[in-house]
């Protein structure tokens, strides 16, 4: 299971990863506060999806759909400077958070 981590600067919504033509499972906890969301687009247009706020303590998952076709980016926005740690999967898999901790 890949536990990735990274640190994202507070301001406007910043990618974490970007796909292209594959379903893949996203789960985030932290940091509280922040919102993330899935961004899909192709050469003439944009759509936001899932997009949800993170409370600390309840696991989020998000799934990016076979619409990667187009590309996909797991974003995020934070009221501040931090490190995130999220666990990605490949594929539609449960709806069972990961067995780590965050």
């Amino acid at each position: 299971m890949p536990v990735r981590e990274k640190f994202v600067r507070a301001g406007d919504w910043r990618t974490l990863e970007t796909f292209w033509n594959v379903s893949t499972t996203a789960w985030l906890q932290m940091p509280a506060g922040a919102e993330v969301k899935i961004r899909y687009s192709g050469w003439w247009f944009g759509a936001d999806r899932q997009r949800t706020r993170l409370d600390g303590t309840t696991v989020k998952r998000l799934v990016i759909s076979r619409w990667s076709v187009f590309t996909a980016r797991l974003q995020m926005k934070v009221p501040a400077d931090t490190a995130v740690i999220y666990v990605v999967e490949p594929g539609n898999v449960a709806n069972l958070p990961p067995g780590i901790s965050f």
